[in-house]
């Protein structure tokens, strides 16, 4: 297991190593870009981009003093708390970018240039995943949903109108049909409701 093995050794011995890449970053801050072989240019980033996380916390005299560890030149710490700190403040790591380059003649070593990044951070809008397309809700984030259609409702077909006087024509029979049913009703109970007379009435 490679445990405790991060880094690359670069045929140098660990205190040569050490002054190497103390004087590197120093230059790189201080000048903005380097050029030198692609391995020790991506060594050269990862300490160069810890010093810029460290000044972009706070300039305080804790993270001076840190950085202080590495670069000892004063001038370079200034500009790197005071201009090139604040000019990341925005972008969540990635400060630099390495491009590689023809190789080098005589050895064939691959040779690179080391710079700071210059174009502004832009966020890509996250997609909702396969499985989650339900739960989602919109692709596009900050979209609002589509209205759903308006339902129209069948159209009734118009009612018949009846004439007013014909209306009240009829009303007006249906009214007077009725009592002469019920008067002839309440004869007839009259009339079986009579008693019949005793034979001794005939006789007389």
């Amino acid at each position: 297991m490679r445990h405790r093995k991060k880094g690359r050794k670069l045929n140098r011995t660990w205190s040569h190593r050490k002054s190497m890449l103390r004087n590197m970053v120093t230059t790189f801050l201080d000048a903005g870009q380097i050029e030198t072989t692609d391995a020790k240019a991506k060594e050269v980033r990862s300490l160069a981009e810890k010093l810029v996380t460290v000044a972009k916390r706070g300039d305080t005299v804790a993270a001076r003093r840190h950085v202080m560890k590495v670069v000892r030149d004063r001038k370079v710490v200034a500009k790197l708390f005071g201009e090139i700190a604040p000019r990341y403040s925005d972008r969540p790591g990635g400060y630099t970018r390495v491009l590689k380059m023809e190789n080098r003649r005589g050895d064939g070593a691959q040779l690179s240039i080391l710079q700071f990044v210059t174009e502004p951070v832009t966020f890509k809008e996250k997609k909702p995943r396969t499985g989650d397309d339900e739960l989602a809700g919109p692709a596009v984030i900050g979209a609002a949903p589509a209205a759903p259609a308006e339902e129209t409702a069948p159209e009734e077909p118009p009612a018949e109108e009846t004439p007013v006087e014909e209306a009240s024509e009829e009303t007006a029979a249906e009214d007077e049909a009725e009592p002469d049913e019920q008067t002839e009703a309440a004869e007839e109970e009259s009339a079986a409701e009579e008693p019949e007379p005793a034979e001794d009435d005939k006789k007389e």
